[in-house]
């Protein structure tokens, strides 16, 4: 009996072991999606003034009108 109880036990830690490795992926991963998220929410935005006809970046960037 003494020895089932050791182990659950030692799965008991495996699994603990488990959880704490995947929750560290977990957080890792939601905090690349937000950094994600913030970069679609630019280009989404660039994207708006580009089709409203605001001019984007620096107009020393674009080309003359007569190339």
């Amino acid at each position: 009996m003494e020895e089932r109880v050791t182990e659950l036990e030692i799965k008991v830690v495996h699994l603990e072991d488990y959880v704490d490795v995947l929750n560290d992926t977990l957080i890792r991963q939601q905090a690349h999606i937000e950094k994600l998220e913030q970069r679609v929410d630019r280009l989404n935005e660039r994207l708006r003034a580009t089709a409203q006809g605001q001019p984007e970046g620096d107009p020393a960037d674009e080309k003359p009108p007569h190339y």
